[in-house]
């Protein structure tokens, strides 16, 4: 399948499902954005979600990418990561944003080993903030990360932010793609 046919698959189901929505928004790096990209309303719906993951799977394929554990960020791309691993096999972490002042108080739940090569799978990027963050919390628990996949990437500064990190982005639509009239 092309980029092209995965892009239109995308795109349709995110418009379809009510993912994509217009008025005047602010994201979580601050800017404000005409339209907003609701990721957990594509989540959350099972074919959608299995879709998304199949699509990231022939990404995965098609590139060449290996890694040893998949890694979402807590909460958004947590069902993403799930729904990756199950359908590749390969088991997952969950990275926390912040402590918990309860429990065992990590920042990271799964096993995580020193020297595994770690693919973090995000919903939306703009500016990679979060996925940064998290990069540098895997990092600094021993994971070697080079490689992020997204859903969208919404051409904020992101993908350039990740190269700085030592990072590739790889997306199953950009903003472009998505917000284009037929």
């Amino acid at each position: 399948m092309s980029r092209g046919n995965t892009m239109t698959r995308i795109r349709e189901a995110l418009i379809r499902c009510g993912a994509l929505t217009y008025g005047d928004f602010t994201l979580a790096s601050g800017k404000k954005s005409p339209y907003y990209i609701d990721i957990k309303k594509a989540s959350t719906d099972p074919d959608v979600l299995e879709m998304m993951a199949d699509e990231m799977a022939r990404l995965i394929q098609l590139q060449g990418l290996r890694f040893d554990r998949i890694a979402g960020v807590v909460l958004g791309s947590i069902p993403l990561a799930v729904a990756l691993s199950l359908r590749i096999k390969v088991p997952y972490i969950m990275v926390r944003k912040e402590k918990k002042d309860h429990g065992t108080g990590k920042l990271i739940e799964g096993m995580l080993q020193q020297g595994d090569r770690v693919l973090m799978v995000e919903d939306v990027i703009t500016s990679a903030g979060s996925v940064t963050d998290a990069i540098g919390t895997v990092r600094a628990a021993g994971g070697e990360v080079s490689e992020v996949l997204c859903v969208v990437d919404r051409q904020g500064g992101g993908e350039q932010r990740l190269g700085t990190a030592g990072v590739n982005l790889h997306s199953l639509i950009t903003a472009d793609e998505l917000l284009k009239r037929r």
